[in-house]
């Protein structure tokens, strides 16, 4: 399986959008989700693709799926985090404030105003994640998600605890790569931007 983040927007890095909707990709976004599509493409065969509902999660799976001849299939368990009261607000704004330590620090203990847990986040995206797996069995799929969720599962298959999944990146567009044994899930990359992936078939 293949998680892509969305492609870059004219806020990534400054407001923390959440599932606010109208945020669309920026011109490098763009460009960022041709070159994921052209990456994917090398893998020679993919299954099937879904993405997140919004809009910036649709838009960089639109190139891919033109790629691949497919359709892409909206699914609610790879949404962004539910970020509540915080949805919108400048990161520059929500660094400030006392919680801003308890979400890099200690994230399982936070509950985002108005929205979702860090915990319930992650139950869910692994929970979405291993149902499209039953639906594909032994097939490659590609999901476009979020930061964030993307974080959360790559914690679960190596067995992170969510408090330390803020040490994980992942990039705009980057590939991340999972796949699954008789024992469990086998991390095969994360956050990979560029070059060939043909070879993680």
């Amino acid at each position: 399986m293949l998680l892509v983040r969305h492609g870059r927007t004219p806020t990534t890095g400054k407001v923390l959008p959440g599932r606010a909707k109208g945020l669309h990709l920026s011109d490098e976004g763009r460009r960022q989700a041709e070159t994921a599509a052209e990456r994917i493409v090398s893998l020679g065969s993919v299954d099937a693709l879904y993405c997140s509902p919004l809009e910036r999660t649709r838009e960089t799976a639109a190139p891919i799926a033109k790629a691949l001849g497919m359709r892409a299939v909206t699914d609610r368990g790879l949404l962004e985090c539910d970020f509540g009261d915080w949805t919108g607000q400048s990161l520059a704004k929500l660094s400030k404030l006392p919680e801003w330590r308890t979400v890099q620090q200690a994230p399982s203990t936070f509950r985002f105003p108005g929205g979702e847990s860090f915990t319930e986040m992650q139950v869910r995206m692994v929970s979405a994640i291993d149902r499209i797996r039953a639906a594909h069995p032994g097939g490659t799929v590609v999901c476009v998600s979020h930061a964030d969720p993307i974080k959360a599962v790559v914690a679960h298959a190596v067995g992170t605890h969510i408090d330390l999944f803020q040490r994980i990146v992942v990039s705009t567009c980057s590939i991340s790569a999972l796949t699954w044994s008789d024992v469990g899930p086998v991390v095969l990359a994360v956050n990979t931007t560029g070059g060939p992936i043909g070879e993680l078939a």
